[in-house]
């Protein structure tokens, strides 16, 4: 893996203070007071410069270019101040609207260019440029992220022999530059020149390492880049940064970290390794797990001769075995490869036979083959075998049972499991089963014993008890138990909770409806009022409940009962007529006689005739003439007469005499047979 040179930062550009007063020209036209002015503003520029506050050293120098546009100060300030900005279009733009100007900024229209990523063009605005630090080094930034690793080398070295390096931005830089070019050998005797070491900054450790890496130095390029991560996080909590900006900042360094760990892992470990990913991902992408469990174990031997490969049969403890196994048995049961996981399981079973996972495995197994009831017997037996880690075969086996509509054995199953025995999600289940069962005493039971249990452990958990508490409220009042559903109804007025409070009331108002209305009543007015009521007259809603407008009486299908029913009392019952439906005769086909229907109509007139009870498909006609022979070969027909080819008695001409007769018979017979199956066809058709 190669390693990633650090980011390279861009050229330090000063910002010189104006060394000498405005220009004559601009002298020239100012007046005394303009002259005081551009004093003061210079001195401001300078005060901002000392500060390097580029925002406020743009505002003074448009001023001073405001009263004298040919300032050639202070458009040199302004466009460095820009770039140091990272508005660097503007510094662009500005510099291609000088070059009338009597100033040079090649430099800085090259550096631009180059945070543009022209690069091309950053190199050619480089050329006639006097070759100084600051030249080289743009110049061979440029060549470096252009891939010209080698010329960027050339333009470092020419730097490092004219000029004193003194940035430790610019010697990490260098650095790197080496370690992509292939020159890794060189670094040590590099870092020494440049009087650099590993503890100077984290990116330097980090270029360290990854000079180790390419010499495959593992060992000691891991202690490197631990030593990285460490400066790094010390130093960017200092600059303020937060976990985040920290992470992203030193993610190549726990890449490369990654990567010597890998190469240093031994087998053993990356077992465990693959083991712990395909466990990861789950059912996600069965075949590729396979394939990463194929590389670890040898079934060469098959059966009981399954071992794992590369020694690590006898590196790793049994139970890093079993997982290994275990997971190869459920990758080969979600692939449906039940034959190897078959197979697989009953060496498990012989190799584990203190473990509970190859037993779940093989009931996994038998439900993937419908049988359940061997699912539920070999579970029953592994609880009675292994009481103090039953409890996923008592949930494997309670989730089999419910799936067969074994109720009673799957409430038995979760029943037993004392340490989930009262949790929400087992008491919804349970109370679930006993209903379906038709045990709704046994159901309000296990509503009373999870309330029991809670209040006396709930410690801080008052939610848990008080969603019980209404779900075995609803499910009492569900069941016409009154009395019951009130009193927890009751318990649950007294709750913090104004939610919990409101729905206990509307439970006590419904509950007690039943025996007390005016202590429903007292419940009532202690609801909260709805919004929007105040403006409804209940009484006329009362009045009018369930009366239909005049228009539509008559509409109704029995709009004259219902104005009957609604018009007064029962003299005026006895006056209305109900009006009787006129009876319609019904309406048959031309030519049929309702007193002899006849037959009834056949009911699967309606299907397709080749998905008809009745329908048969045509035989394949055999007597068609069979050709043999090879592909091409012409059958010819034998003569009946056979005296040509020499004497013969006179039973063999009678003989054929017969036969020629019966082949014209039974050509005949089958044109009058052929003739007779169009006519079948015909009569179909029609």
């Amino acid at each position: 893996m190669a390693p990633k040179a650090k980011a390279k930062p861009k050229p330090t550009i000063q910002v010189a203070a104006p060394d000498s007063r405005p220009a004559a020209e601009a002298e020239a036209e100012a007046d005394a007071g303009t002259s005081i002015s551009f004093d003061d503003l210079f001195t401001s520029l300078d005060k901002y410069i000392k500060a390097s506050d580029y925002k406020q050293i743009i505002k003074v120098a448009d001023e001073i270019l405001g009263l004298a546009p040919a300032e050639v100060d202070a458009l040199h300030c302004k466009v460095v101040a820009l770039i140091h900005s990272d508005q660097v279009d503007e510094a662009l733009s500005l510099i291609q609207s000088s070059h009338q100007l009597p100033i040079d900024f090649s430099f800085h229209k090259a550096y631009c260019l180059y945070r543009r990523n022209r690069l091309d063009e950053a190199l050619e605005a480089l050329k006639g440029q006097e070759r100084n630090s600051n030249v080289l080094q743009l110049e061979a930034q440029i060549l470096y992220r252009q891939g010209a690793v080698d010329s960027c080398i050339s333009s470092y070295e020419k730097l490092i022999q004219k000029f004193k390096v003194d940035s430790i931005e610019l010697k990490t830089n260098i650095i790197a530059a080496f370690i992509t070019g292939g020159r890794s050998a060189e670094i040590s005797s590099l870092m020494a020149s440049l009087e650099v070491t590993p503890n100077s900054s984290f990116e330097m450790a980090y270029n360290a390492a990854c000079a180790l890496i390419e010499k495959s130095n593992f060992a000691e390029s891991q202690e490197l880049l631990l030593l990285a991560r460490r400066i790094g996080q010390e130093m960017l909590i200092e600059d303020e940064y937060t976990e985040e900006e920290i992470e992203n900042e030193l993610a190549p360094i726990s890449v490369q970290l990654a990567f010597v760990q890998q190469k240093l892992a031994d087998a053993p470990s990356i077992a465990v390794a693959t083991n712990n990913l395909i466990a990861l991902k789950g059912a996600k992408d069965v075949f590729d797990g396979l394939k990463k469990f194929d590389k670890l174990i040898d079934k060469s031997g098959g059966g009981q001769g399954l071992q794992l490969a590369d020694s690590l049969e006898y590196k790793l403890s049994a139970r890093q075995k079993e997982a290994i196994y275990c997971n190869r048995a459920l990758l080969l049961l979600n692939a449906n490869k039940l034959d190897q996981a078959r197979e697989l399981i009953l060496t498990l079973l012989n190799m584990f036979p203190d473990s509970v996972t190859p037993t779940l495995l093989q009931a996994s197994l038998l439900i993937k083959e419908n049988k359940s009831n061997q699912a539920e017997e070999i579970l029953g037996k592994i609880t009675e075998k292994f009481p103090m880690k039953s409890t996923l075969a008592l949930l494997l086996c309670a989730q089999v049972a419910a799936a067969a509509s074994h109720y009673q054995v799957a409430i038995e199953s979760l029943q037993r499991i004392t340490e989930i025995k009262h949790r929400p999600g087992t008491v919804a289940t349970l109370v679930s089963l006993k209903e379906k069962a038709g045990d709704i005493d046994g159901a309000e039971a296990v509503f009373d014993a999870a309330i029991e249990w809670w209040s006396s452990n709930m410690g801080e958990d008052q939610h848990t008890l008080e969603s019980i508490m209404q779900e075995a409220a609803s499910f009492k009042l569900k069941h016409k138990k009154v009395k019951a559903a009130a009193g927890l109804f009751e318990q649950l007025v007294k709750s913090t909770s104004p939610l919990v409070r409101s729905e206990a009331l509307n439970g006590l108002v419904s509950t007690t409806a039943h025996t007390d209305i005016a202590k429903a009543e007292i419940y009532e007015k202690q609801l909260p009022p709805l919004p929007g009521l105040s403006s409804v007259d209940i009484v006329a809603l009362e009045q009018t409940a369930g009366v239909h407008p005049a228009t539509s009486i008559g509409k109704h299908p029995r709009g004259a009962e219902y104005a009957a029913k609604t018009s007064g009392g029962e003299d005026d019952k006895n006056k209305t007529k109900l009006k009787k439906k006129r009876k319609r005769k019904p309406r048959y086909p031309k030519g049929f006689d309702p007193a002899n229907p006849g037959p009834p109509p056949d009911p699967e007139r309606w299907i397709p005739k080749k998905e008809r009870s009745t329908y048969r498909p045509k035989r394949k006609d055999k007597r068609a003439a069979q050709v043999r022979g090879s592909q091409g070969a012409i059958v010819r027909d034998k003569p009946l007469d056979h005296s040509a080819n020499g004497p013969s008695n006179s039973r063999s001409s009678h003989a054929s005499g017969n036969a020629g007769k019966a082949a014209s018979t039974s050509s005949e017979a089958a044109k009058s047979s052929t003739s007779a199956s169009h006519k079948s066809k015909k009569k179909s058709r029609r």
